[in-house]
């Protein structure tokens, strides 16, 4: 059989050199003599950037799901796609469209790093001028495959480019710990390699790799090494250029941050003229339905979070006034939530998603679809949490775990004058502070697609969906929902994928 090669992706060319990595999709592509230059390889790297950006990566079938599992969102408008509610109530079956959608979607990212290094190899120029940005590529992959792993466990496993396409088709899986020996060498590779400072955080630096590096170990209980990952990070925020951002709004204002150094790496949906390339559905999927806040046409009421997540937030931590809107524009005049529904009966009595909804910036679409919004993968305030969490399992009790909390904290407390919250308690125990800093994580990030991972790795799920849980999800089955099932179209294809994860 004659061997193919194909650029399992759009290939994007990028137009303007600088910020944000402003792109125009372009057309597949044979890599069979394209790389020729270093920009080639960039070339190819940058496709697979540009698919993280589409309607089936995170703009919306592989991020909203994430969400809607944690135990803070739940579905608003019960008239949404049952493909969502699912997610929701743990009764996802192999045929979930969300999965079906993203699944391939994900391979393509990963295609475009095996092509850019494979294409690079090629091009036999030396270490110093080629690796800096095929380490691009290998952080890339290491990104994808990490959540991959932690969403299917054992896996389909690339890390070439496709040849021959019914070899291809009988691929079995590689284990979950393979997977993960695999992405710890693509981070390390990246750490040794990437530069100290990107333009843009949408490019990966050092510290990415680094900060990516804390959080797989600390995945995976590798306590001591998340710990010297996080804290090679924070002992060079200056030659990394990294700040803890001054204001927590500014964070989630789309006009104000391509300023701040707080970003490790950002999913960037600028710079997209049409069609699902590069258009979020954030804003529209969290706003308030017939809201006239911002001009964007209201959103649509389906990832509304619980009652209980406004009741148990402190009205003292100035993160639940950036996070949550509890007050809509209606008829050209503020009601608040309680009233919601009064003006669209799919809302809910509920406060809302305020992150993504409230400073969009300009749109390109309705409902703030296409907004300017840059999607933060991971924040420094995330590794200074991590470092806190890992010090706590290898050495309970340390006053530098407190204090790398303490630096979140003090951020929270700006622009509320009420002292709330308190600097941690020296001397807790390490069950005290492994509690506390798991609910420091709730509140930082609440929103940002990070609490359905920590609820899988240290195995909440009981509890956070039981009686006494934010959100009582009946239906959760430890057993079975920790995983996805895999697609049932690629077992179809592929009867070496199986057997399906348990209870699917």
């Amino acid at each position: 059989m004659k061997k193919l090669k194909y650029i399992f992706l759009l290939l994007v060319m990028p137009i303007l050199g600088c910020s944000d990595l402003e792109e125009e999709p372009i057309s597949v592509l044979s890599p069979d003599g394209f790389f020729k230059s270093i920009q080639d390889v960039q070339t190819a790297i940058n496709g697979s950037y540009g698919n993280m950006g589409t309607e089936a990566f995170w703009g919306r079938k592989f991020s909203l799901p994430l969400m809607l599992r944690s135990d803070m969102v739940g579905i608003g408008d019960q008239g949404t796609a049952g493909r969502r509610k699912d997610h929701d109530n743990f009764a996802v079956a192999d045929d979930n469209g969300m999965i079906t959608a993203f699944w391939p979607r994900t391979y393509q990212i990963i295609a475009g790093a095996n092509e850019a290094i494979a294409g690079g190899s090629g091009l036999g120029l030396p270490d110093e001028t080629l690796n800096p940005v095929v380490a691009q590529a290998h952080f890339v992959r290491a990104y994808t495959y990490f959540h991959l792993v932690r969403l299917f466990g054992d896996i389909p496993y690339f890390d070439a480019p496709i040849q021959n396409i019914a070899e291809a088709s009988q691929v079995s899986k590689t284990s979950a710990a393979e997977v993960y020996t695999n992405i710890i060498a693509d981070l390390e590779f990246a750490k040794q390699w990437l530069p100290d400072t990107q333009p843009s955080s949408a490019l990966p630096s050092k510290a990415t790799a680094a900060g990516y590096l804390a959080l797989v170990h600390l995945t995976m209980n590798n306590f001591q090494d998340a710990y010297d990952e996080a804290k090679f990070v924070i002992d060079g925020e200056g030659r990394f250029d990294l700040e803890l951002a001054a204001d927590f709004q500014d964070l989630f204002d789309a006009t104000k941050q391509s300023g701040l150094k707080e970003a490790l790496f950002t999913i960037d949906h600028n710079g997209f003229r049409s069609g699902n390339y590069g258009q979020d559905y954030m804003p529209a999927l969290t706003g308030i339905r017939a809201n006239q806040f911002g001009d964007i046409g209201g959103g649509w009421s389906v990832a509304v979070p619980s009652i209980e997540v406004y009741n148990r937030w402190d009205g003292r931590d100035y993160r639940k006034a950036v996070s949550l809107d509890t007050t809509g524009i209606f008829n050209g005049a503020v009601d608040d939530f309680m009233n919601f529904p009064t003006y669209d009966a799919r809302n809910i009595q509920s406060a809302y998603i305020a992150k993504y909804a409230r400073f969009t910036g300009q749109t390109s679409n309705g409902n703030g679809r296409g907004s300017e919004h840059n999607y933060a993968q991971m924040r420094y305030a995330e590794v200074l949490l991590i470092a806190a969490e890992a010090l706590n399992e290898i050495s309970p009790g340390s006053t530098e775990a407190d204090g790398y909390v303490n630096r979140v904290r003090a951020r929270a407390r700006n622009g509320n004058g009420s002292g709330f919250p308190a600097d941690v308690i020296p001397g807790m125990s390490q069950s005290d502070f492994r509690n506390m800093v798991l609910e420091e994580r709730r509140w930082e990030l609440a929103f940002e697609f990070k609490r359905w991972y920590d609820i899988k790795r240290r195995e909440l799920g009981i509890d956070a969906f039981g009686a006494s849980g934010f959100e009582e999800r009946p239906n959760f089955t430890p057993s079975r929902d920790y995983l996805y099932p895999l697609p049932n179209d690629e077992l179809q294809r592929n009867p070496n994928l199986e057997p399906q994860n348990p209870g699917y």
